[in-house]
């Protein structure tokens, strides 16, 4: 049987547990799915999700390193940045940019400097 990739799950690396979740489930909006630690001293790694998308984020100082950027294809741009936008957050206020490939593109830092590209294709050119 040939190989078939079932699913893609970026791993990023976070410093601060408690910015984290603040970022990622207070102002994305995430989930958190799912935490673990091999003992209470050990560092975290754990599971979050939003509409399709699932991240693994991890403390742990071989996995990744901070600065990594995903690029993520949805639908419902427009809406999910009226959403997080109303939200107030403090430390970043993201927009959205006509992209050169026909598509509108949000692009969010994370606290660890990570980027997350939320990009949707438009139907229509734009003028």
């Amino acid at each position: 049987m040939p190989l078939q990739a079932l699913q893609t799950i970026p791993i990023l690396r976070i410093l601060d547990l408690a910015r984290a979740k603040e970022f990622y489930i207070d102002f994305l909006g995430f989930t958190l799915d799912w935490e673990h630690r091999f003992d209470e001293r050990a560092p975290l790694y754990m599971q979050i999700s939003l509409a399709g998308l699932t991240l693994h984020l991890s403390e742990h100082h071989g996995d990744g390193c901070p600065g990594a950027t995903i690029f993520v294809r949805v639908s419902g741009l427009i809406e999910y940045h009226a959403e997080i936008t109303a939200k107030g957050y403090g430390y970043l206020r993201p927009g959205i940019e006509q992209t050169f490939h026909n598509s509108r593109m949000m692009t969010i830092t994370d606290p660890f400097g990570n980027r997350i590209r939320f990009d949707e294709a438009l139907t229509t050119p734009v003028k």
